[in-house]
């Protein structure tokens, strides 16, 4: 472990667990009130796996990013260090890695959390040792209704959020009937159930779905089954890597261009993995994209000049997240879990990542969304240039009202 000034540094080689202290140097004494004088926070990603290109090494660059440009800015009394693994998509290993890291590693967070398996795991962890979760990766709007906690915030976006974005977007241009290819898990199913609402509510109809395997390389038996619906749109409810395959062998059967697909959860990676002559014309919803304006740019290509790729949301937001939480901490010169997650909720977040934020009771972080098209090859100009803007969601519009909120802390 290395301690250093609060100036660049490379990024190691991605390994199971890394770490990083950030501080004003090696005599620096412990803050009264902050535990051990350390504030420690733990990105659980997956590193390797279906989604480690959307989260996976971005985030722990963007992790450690956020440390060093707090530290920088606030010089505090207190050393900030980030350590990271991989969670392999898989509940157990993740809740395991948290419990460890909270016990014995005087971890004061969990952030990331990509796969709604691992993230539903780590809150219910979090909540026992009373430490907090920061989900920027995972989508199931479990996070903020059922499953829900008072040391959670979900920050990024939701399977209500992006179903109902795109959903709305496909049924107004005239995909009125839907089949689902939906990954078997908390997120598919979050996901399916959410568009659906959306596309019933629009004046559509769901015609079936059918479930497949997280993670799945061949797709092709359940895109037949999505073919033989006679849908005019095939709705994805799967991410990364499943989204990926399941777009270039509905090429490869010949399903497209005559049945359209609707990625209800891609990201900028996915696009650039699949090109845009794959893509163009499709719809997606996102929290966040590079070239929105000056700011977004500036933090972008920093990230860029470190990890050759631009930004997905979930890296991004995963920078904003650790910001908001670094800065509570500052602000109480506490770590105290409680008093904390009181001053994040009550503290709007306005940075490159978004304006007027706010964490609301049921621990879901408000911000617009964007509708977005992926342009034609001959829009785009220079590289990652892959987005049209057609429509912001404010806030209020894109996330599920807090009326509707099934979650146990909310008093109707």
């Amino acid at each position: 472990m290395k301690t250093i000034n609060a100036a660049p540094f490379a990024l190691r080689p991605a390994i199971a667990a890394l770490a990083l202290v950030l501080g004003l140097g090696a005599g620096v004494p412990a803050h009264a009130e902050i535990s051990d004088g350390v504030v420690r926070i733990g990105v659980l990603t997956d590193m390797s796996g279906a989604y480690s290109d959307l989260a996976g090494p971005g985030a722990v660059i963007a992790a450690n990013m956020a440390a060093e440009d707090f530290v920088a800015k606030h010089k505090p009394a207190f050393k900030v260090e980030i350590v990271s693994a991989d969670h392999q998509n898989k509940g157990d290993i993740a809740s395991n890695k948290a419990r460890e890291w909270f016990d014995r590693g005087q971890v004061d967070a969990v952030t990331e959390l990509v796969s709604s398996t691992t993230a539903l795991a780590v809150m219910k962890v979090a909540k026992e040792k009373n430490k907090i979760a920061l989900i920027t990766g995972a989508g199931s709007s479990r996070i903020t209704n059922e499953d829900c906690n008072d040391v959670s915030v979900h920050w990024v976006y939701d399977t209500y959020a992006t179903g109902n974005g795109t959903g709305r977007a496909v049924v107004k241009q005239g995909g009125k009937t839907w089949f689902f290819l939906t990954a078997d898990y908390a997120f598919g199913q979050s996901l399916e159930k959410d568009t659906t609402a959306v596309i019933e509510a629009s004046g559509g109809k769901v015609l079936g779905s059918v479930r497949h395997p997280f993670p799945s390389t061949d797709l092709s038996s359940y895109l037949l089954k999505a073919q033989a619906s006679g849908a005019q749109v095939i709705g994805l409810a799967n991410a990364g890597a499943d989204t990926i395959n399941s777009i270039k062998q509905a090429s490869e059967f010949g399903i497209t261009p005559k049945q359209t697909l609707a990625g209800l959860l891609m990201f900028i990676t996915d696009i650039n993995s699949l090109g845009l002559k794959a893509t163009q014309g499709m719809y997606l919803t996102e929290a966040f994209y590079w070239d929105m304006n000056p700011e977004t740019r500036a933090w972008s290509k920093r990230f860029f000049a470190r990890h050759h790729k631009m930004p997905t949301m979930v890296q991004a937001g995963l920078y904003s997240a650790i910001t908001h939480y670094l800065e509570a901490v500052k602000a109480l010169n506490s770590d105290d879990t409680q008093k904390v997650m009181a001053q994040m909720k009550k503290t709007p977040i306005n940075d490159f990542f978004a304006k007027n934020g706010k964490i609301r009771d049921d621990g879901l972080m408000l911000h617009d969304m964007f509708l977005m098209q992926v342009k034609k090859p001959s829009e785009s100009h220079y590289p990652w240039d892959y987005y049209n803007v057609r429509a912001t969601i404010p806030a209020a519009e894109a996330f599920q009202p807090l009326s509707q909120s099934r979650c146990p802390l909310i008093r109707k």
